[in-house]
């Protein structure tokens, strides 16, 4: 578009973040200054032109007047709607500004050239599409507000200018977009723009109606379902009163019951935030559904409740007494535990330093020697609540330390549940078999547990769902355990050992005497004076009818037995009362499955041929008795050297080649022929061989069987050892004196060899046991050759 040539000189009138169009009669304010100076010279100017007042509307954005305007001619002068002066003016076509200039008044004065806004007759095919779809757009949103006469006024305007400049009336175009609409001097150029702004203008529309129509659909459906659920609310109090039913007292009122309750004040100030986001939240929230769930399992902990220990010390001791025979350690620990409490609670020293007399105790010992009811005796004694924690099997962290809340179905770990099941914060917590404990990706649970069992932490648990700390420092813990080597160390260090190795035959006989046998009779509903067993036969139970650490195989027998003679009653075969000697078990109950081997023909013993020695040994079920055999290659075969079998571990792989070393170099000093060992082949074999083995203390037991094997000599029958070999053959110490000792008097051995440096040991082994035992602390391997081999028979030559 090019401008004419002829110069207008006008007085400017300057809008502030407004604009005004060609085409466009707006009204304006007189009592602005500008305003009214701008009409007044134009009017003064009029006079000497015989015309209307024209004057330059000129957009002043920011201080910054824009670089075109619009010639508007002002068409009347009075007044506003509100009553103030105004004047209305009419746009009338674009000016390019050019330089400012003197005029009357005291308003601005510019030149300017007017614009050329005309478009070639007939319209272009593009430009009529363009107007058609402007006008198709217009319309659309005209409709939309309601503006029925506008449609038929655009729809008639045919002036493409007219047309884009028509844009200047709608509400929704920002100063900026109006002023680029000014400043856009081609007429088609300035319609498409106008057709895009209209266009993105409507495009929004769209999306706002989508979102206000889907959130009024969400609050009448919100509306409707409080209304529905006040009207069941009232059906229901109606049915309640027809029924004859009182309102009991609002479950739901959980700020009453938080206020109520006895709370530690972190406790509470926890719960009442909990309360306060539960009365923000919609019924149909799910969170509100998590809250109650965490408020009630807060509500139910026993937070202040506590029970009142047994300071009866003596009353406590004959209770474990009459509970259990044996286990003196145990007694002993929780008489000292019960006796310190006691003296610190005359003292007012219930809580030091925010933690109370708690105990963690590692209860570790075979299966079956009473680890499991202890706890529930020492719960007994003391007077507190008990409650029995299985672990066996867990995998997971968080049943330890309980899930976070933002899991579905989420709950607190089995420490919090067990607190809760026990109704009080000191009960008597048993951590059943914690060495059964695993990981996995789900974590490890014996990790979870340091805190748990830490007497310097535990006093500040905190679950991961209640996310609130827990006291737990007057809780008794007694973990039980198999295998201590199964437990992970760290864990191990936090807690007391307790060692409980078993029991003996004497201890098995009063066990069985007066625990075993009066519960076994209820249960096979019998009568104490209708069925007994005597000493004898409890003894040869005991003893050669079960051989094990515990007491349950010896239960299971006597139920057997007991279960043989009821039936035999019922068939009319055997009259009651009936007492139960040690010749009738093999009637009632089959043959004895552990004869000891001294007992044996002596024709049948293991010992009987050289190279077979017996040694002692530490399951995962106590102390047991374990045999080594020896033997040596044919030389025809060429196959020299060692071979081992028996499932065994590295280093008693390592002993047995320490023990041939020994013999090798020191044979001849022995006296013992070792020039078969060059050439002939070496078998070492443990039986049970599906049994995995290991450990260093069958040292001097395969050194024996060896020197056995080579001298000829047997290796006495009533003989056991333990003990680790050097290669200058010294005896070093071993571990678990006190289970082999008691497996050797199961098993019926009379000489039991052990280490010097083992002697310290003996202090923990019964009395009994001692004094039927022959215990030889040795320090070289030459003592135990001596003591474990027979004499050598002399061969008298044969008679001429």
């Amino acid at each position: 578009m090019t401008s004419t040539s002829t110069p207008l000189t006008l007085p400017v009138l300057p809008l502030d973040d407004e604009v005004v169009l060609p085409g466009m009669v707006v009204p304006l304010d007189l009592n602005d200054a500008d305003v009214r100076a701008a009409v007044e010279a134009a009017q003064a100017a009029a006079r000497s032109e015989a015309g209307k007042p024209r004057v330059l509307l000129v957009p002043r954005i920011d201080g910054t007047y824009a670089r075109t305007g619009v010639l508007g001619t002002v068409e009347q002068v009075g007044r506003l709607a509100d009553g103030d002066p105004g004047a209305l003016i009419r746009g009338r076509g674009r000016v390019k500004i050019g330089a400012g200039t003197t005029g009357p008044g005291a308003a601005l004065w510019v030149e300017g050239t007017r614009v050329d806004e005309t478009v070639p007759e007939p319209l272009p095919g593009q430009v009529a599409e363009l107007v058609k779809e402007y006008k198709a757009l217009a319309t659309s949103w005209l409709r939309k507000r309601g503006a029925w006469q506008v449609v038929d006024r655009v729809q008639q305007i045919d002036d493409v200018s007219a047309l884009a400049d028509n844009s200047g009336y709608s509400p929704f175009l920002s100063t900026d977009q109006k002023v680029e609409l000014l400043e856009t001097a081609d007429p088609v150029v300035r319609l498409k723009l106008a057709t895009e702004q209209l266009r993105e203008h409507l495009a929004e529309q769209d999306v706002a109606e989508s979102i206000a129509k889907d959130v009024q659909e969400g609050v009448d459906k919100q509306q409707r379902e409080f209304l529905l659920r006040r009207q069941l609310e009232a059906v229901r109090k109606e049915l309640r009163e027809l029924n004859g039913e009182k309102d009991g007292e609002e479950s739901d009122d959980y700020r009453a019951r938080v206020e109520a309750a006895d709370l530690p004040e972190k406790v509470r100030e926890a719960a009442l935030k909990e309360v306060d986001k539960l009365e923000r939240s919609s019924d149909q929230s799910p969170e509100g559904s998590w809250i109650r769930t965490w408020l009630d399992t807060v509500l139910e902990l026993p937070w202040n409740e506590r029970t009142e220990d047994e300071y009866d010390i003596r009353g406590a001791r004959a209770v474990l007494d009459a509970e259990h025979s044996g286990l003196d350690d145990v007694k002993e620990r929780i008489t000292e535990y019960l006796a310190v409490r006691k003296r610190r609670s005359d003292r007012g020293l219930g809580v030091v330093g925010g933690r109370r007399g708690g105990a963690v105790l590692a209860l570790v010992g075979p299966p079956g020697v009473g680890k499991t009811s202890l706890g529930e005796s020492v719960a007994h004694a003391m007077g507190r609540k008990f409650v029995r924690v299985a672990l066996g099997g867990v995998r997971d962290e968080a049943e330890i330390r309980g899930h976070r809340r933002t899991y579905v179905g989420a709950l607190p770990g089995r420490i919090v549940r067990a607190i809760k099941e026990a109704g009080s914060m000191n009960p008597v917590v048993l951590l059943d078999e914690i060495d059964k404990v695993g990981s996995d990706f789900r974590g490890d649970p014996a990790a979870a547990l340091l805190e748990v069992l830490d007497p310097a932490q535990n006093h500040t648990f905190r679950d991961h769902y209640l996310e609130v700390e827990l006291d737990l420092s007057d809780v008794v813990f007694l973990a039980t355990a198999n295998v201590l080597e199964a437990i992970p160390e760290a864990l191990l260090d936090r807690m007391e050992l307790v060692r409980l190795d078993g029991y003996t035959e004497d201890e098995k006989v009063v066990i069985a005497r007066d625990h075993l046998l009066p519960r076994q009779l209820e249960r096979a509903g019998l009568a104490g004076d209708e069925v007994a067993l005597d000493e004898g036969a409890l003894r040869r139970l005991a003893g050669e009818y079960t051989r094990e650490a515990g007491v349950r195989n010896l239960e299971r027998s006597i139920a057997r037995l007991l279960r043989k003679v009821a039936a035999q009653y019922e068939l009319g075969e055997r009259e009651l009362p009936f007492t139960v000697t040690e010749e009738d078990l093999r009637g009632l109950i089959g043959r004895p499955h552990h004869v000891p081997e001294s007992a044996q023909d002596p024709a049948e013993r293991r010992t009987a041929v050289p190279g077979v020695a017996t040694g002692l040994a530490v399951t995962g079920a106590g102390g047991d008795v374990l045999y080594v055999e020896a033997s040596l290659a044919d030389p025809e075969t060429g196959a020299a050297g060692l071979t081992l079998t028996g499932q065994l571990g590295d280093v008693m792989k390592e002993s047995a080649q320490i023990a041939l070393s020994f013999l090798r170099s020191h044979g001849a000093e022995l006296e013992l022929p070792v020039g078969d060992l060059k050439d002939r082949g070496v078998h070492i074999h443990f039986p049970a061989g599906a049994v995995p083995k290991d450990g260093p203390s069958a040292g001097v037991t395969m050194t024996t069987a060896l020197a056995s094997l080579l001298s000829g000599r047997l290796v006495r029958t009533d003989v056991a050892m333990t003990g680790e070999v050097s290669l200058t053959g010294r005896v070093l110490p071993i571990g678990g004196v006190k289970q082999k000792l008691l497996a050797a008097h199961r098993a019926g051995v009379t000489t039991v060899i052990i280490p010097k440096r083992n002697e310290p040991d003996l202090d923990d082994v019964p009395s009994e046991v001692l004094d039927k035992l022959d215990v030889h602390a040795v320090t070289d391997v030459r003592q135990v050759l001596e003591l474990a081999l027979s004499p050598a028979e002399v061969k008298l030559p044969a008679a001429a």
